[in-house]
């Protein structure tokens, strides 16, 4: 499993992917959802934990500070995800998610 490919469609994703690809047709060959989807079951599985992590954010007024770790990893062993290729590659996607909200909550707070 490759760090950097889920590290890039966090960045993506959190980013605000989503409403990057709202204006396409269909899925274009050059989408980074598709570039950088994950290519190995264990990915795939990470990349299903993060998606269900929202519930689990640690956050401080106007900042999101990261996920509970403990609750990421438990619901890891509750959905079978390799605990090792959680504990190895949340966090490097956790500093991306954190990183891109903070940035969207800055540019609201600005805007």
């Amino acid at each position: 499993m490759r760090k950097k490919r889920l590290c890039a469609l966090a960045d993506w994703s959190f980013g605000g992917g989503e409403d990057y690809c709202a204006a396409c047709q269909g899925p274009c060959p050059d989408c980074p959802a598709r570039l950088n989807r994950p290519q190995t079951v264990e990915g795939a599985q990470v990349w299903d934990l993060v998606q269900r992590l929202g519930g689990q954010l640690r956050l401080v007024p106007g900042a999101v500070l990261g996920w509970d770790m403990g609750a990421a990893l438990t619901l890891a062993q509750a959905l079978g995800v390799n605990r090792l290729m959680a504990a190895e590659t949340l966090p490097e996607i956790e500093a991306v998610m954190v990183r891109r909200l903070n940035e969207q909550m800055e540019t609201y707070r600005d805007g």
